[in-house]
């Protein structure tokens, strides 16, 4: 990725630390780090909406020229966001300065394409069982994922490895290649209820009151009724 396509993220040096950081917070301000390869860790914030705005256009491996107080750009990734339990907004970032002749190591998803037969007109469930491998590559060469076809998920015996997956020649797949990326599991059956055939002249279980069950006779009527509405309550 050339430099002239990179976003581009301003930011400030921050002197406030520990819980005064909530008034930065209150004031649009969102607090970070700055750090890596021996130069010592700075700590800065940056406006909230403005990193919001560059994390819904930026995948998680982009490459970011980043301005501390208007001095020159150098790269960096987003090497992690805190972000509030509840309601999901960002309370913190860590920015990771990279060396553009030094290969780094990060997490790619993997994305599912196309169409499976398996799953159109066998009534199967795609099963993704990696969604992410870990790579090597130079900081501009980073993917921001690798695609995949399901189009040879015919049945539910295909399956899909990650020695199927085209990786880019510049970029190092240091997952195993074996791992299976993806098949297609086959339609639950639901099993219907058996119930137990009852013996002959018996009612059938759960059949209590039915037509055919015999009458007590005039001794249960006069001797038992106490007994009779016990048994029915």
């Amino acid at each position: 990725m050339s430099t002239a396509t990179r976003p581009t993220l301003a930011v400030t040096h921050r002197d406030v630390t520990g819980k005064a950081v909530a008034r930065l917070r209150r004031d649009g301000r969102l607090p970070g780090v700055v750090y890596g390869h021996g130069e010592p860790s700075t700590s800065v914030s940056v406006d909230t909406h403005e990193f919001e705005q560059l994390r819904r256009h930026a995948g998680p491996n982009t490459l970011i020229d980043l301005s501390i107080d208007g001095k020159k750009a150098k790269p960096v990734l987003v090497h992690g966001v805190q972000v509030h339990p509840v309601n999901r907004r960002p309370l913190h970032v860590d920015l990771y300065l990279v060396r553009m002749t030094e290969e780094l190591t990060v997490e790619v998803p993997l994305v599912a394409i196309g169409e499976s037969e398996a799953v159109n007109l066998l009534s199967g469930m795609l099963l993704l069982v990696t969604e992410h491998v870990r790579v090597r590559a130079l900081p501009d060469h980073l993917p921001q994922s690798i695609e995949f076809s399901i189009a040879s998920l015919v049945d539910f015996e295909a399956q899909i490895h990650l020695r199927d997956l085209d990786i880019p020649s510049d970029v190092t797949l240091l997952t195993d290649l074996d791992e299976i990326v993806a098949k297609v599991l086959p339609p639950r059956v639901e099993e219907e209820p058996v119930v137990a055939a009852a013996p002959e002249g018996e009612p059938a279980e759960g059949a209590e009151g039915a037509e055919g069950e015999a009458a007590p006779d005039d001794g249960d009527k006069a001797g038992g009724s106490e007994g009779s509405a016990d048994g029915k309550s």
